[in-house]
């Protein structure tokens, strides 16, 4: 008999400070887009429902209709606050997340479809190139919420600890080398230099 189709929601983590950006990273155009839109249309072409968790009172673009939005129960907790946000959101209408950034405009389709496909019986998929774990670029089984309720209680705040206490496969590069060879998907940008390189490299610039 053929397994069904995992259900799979999609969530954009957007409420950090931007502070090495100098500016809010949610608003910063790429092409016809500003970036947070950029990354909810793609997470919205293969997962549904599409959550946004943003800071209490931050100011949001203008959204497509059916996307969600959230706000973090505590500021400066870090991505770990702000998957605990979405997922309480979600409230049975998925059995699993794909979590990104809204920094990552070069993230394709095709690589979040690869990335949950490959979740398999594990709790988590997170791709891990040269020893470094991408926890934002990741499917996580809802199954975790209880987990990173603890990791904040106990002050733990860093999603790779996640990963490692977790039941985690790791995806190499061999594993999206037919969609993605230069893991373009996973590049992010944080400072103004890395936001001026992705938009040389996607024609904007």
């Amino acid at each position: 008999m053929e397994r069904a189709a995992l259900r799979c929601a999609g969530l954009v983590l957007c409420g950090g400070r931007s502070e090495r950006m100098g500016s809010a990273k949610a608003w910063l155009s790429f092409g016809p887009e500003l970036l947070l839109q950029r990354v909810v249309c793609i997470l919205g072409e293969v997962v549904s429902p599409v959550v946004v968790v943003a800071a209490p009172g931050q100011q949001l673009p203008p959204l497509p209709g059916g996307v969600m939005i959230v706000r973090d129960a505590q500021e400066v907790r870090g991505p770990l606050e702000g998957m605990l946000a979405g997922f309480n959101s979600l409230d049975g209408r998925a059995e699993a997340v794909f979590v990104a950034s809204c920094d990552a405009p070069l993230l394709t389709p095709a690589f979040v479809r690869r990335i949950v496909e490959l979740l398999g019986d594990h709790e988590v998929a997170a791709p891990v190139v040269d020893g470094f774990a991408h926890p934002l670029a990741a499917v996580y089984r809802i199954s975790v919420q209880a987990a990173i309720e603890s990791m904040l209680a106990a002050d733990q705040r860093r999603p790779t600890d996640l990963l490692r206490e977790r039941n985690t496969r790791e995806l190499t590069a061999a594993d999206f080398a037919d969609i993605d060879p230069a893991l373009r998907s996973l590049r992010g940008c944080n400072t103004p230099e890395e936001y001026q390189a992705l938009l040389r490299e996607a024609g904007f610039a």
